[in-house]
């Protein structure tokens, strides 16, 4: 069973990364560098300021911040434990794939999907009363992840595993942040 699933994985890699063409590697090697998304995270402290004001927003960037080393530790804990070969190093189908960046690293699971999709969870379950269509805030690690499909660095279930585990633990840290807000940081009382 895991082997068909890790043959379809495979597949469904080498069809996405095949719909790439050299006239667009550049587009999604910037979408996959984490400082050109800065205007979208200063965007979104804008917004998180303006909805909830200074000390709310450092005590949210506080619990992000926690959930970003956590996310990202984990990735590597697993990457590490699995030890699957990226696409772009797998002997298997490196010679007739698009690999058009290179790293040394493991593959499973994605650390851009888990670490995106984690603070997307929390700021969208934070935010969410306050705008009717901030559920395309999921377009960031949709998008930001894909790229790493495009570029040869990862698989789908790479992807989609990154996903799950970032969006688990960003509802989790949700559920600890409110927790904690209620008890220690509460929100001020309007008139």
């Amino acid at each position: 069973m895991l082997e068909k699933l890790l043959s379809l994985d495979i597949e469904l890699f080498v069809f996405l990364n095949g719909l790439g063409s050299k006239g667009y590697d550049g587009l999604w090697i910037f979408i996959t560098k984490q400082s050109n998304w800065i205007p979208l995270f200063v965007l979104l402290l804008y917004v998180i300021f303006k909805k909830l004001g200074a000390k709310q927003t450092l005590y949210l960037l506080f619990f992000v911040a926690i959930l970003v080393t956590f996310t990202d530790q984990m990735t590597n804990v697993f990457k590490n434990g699995f030890e699957r070969l990226r696409p772009c190093n797998n002997p298997e189908i490196n010679s007739f794939i698009r690999v058009v960046q290179v790293r040394r690293s493991f593959s499973f699971f994605s650390g851009h999907a888990s670490n995106s999709m984690a603070v997307a969870t929390l700021i969208y379950f934070t935010l969410r009363s306050h705008f009717k269509y901030f559920s395309l805030l999921f377009l960031w690690p949709l998008v930001f992840a894909y790229s790493r499909i495009y570029l040869g660095l990862h698989y789908p279930l790479d992807i989609l595993s990154g996903y799950l585990f970032g969006f688990t633990f960003g509802f989790l840290m949700y559920k600890i942040y409110k927790t904690a807000q209620k008890r220690y940081f509460p929100l001020p009382v309007r008139d």
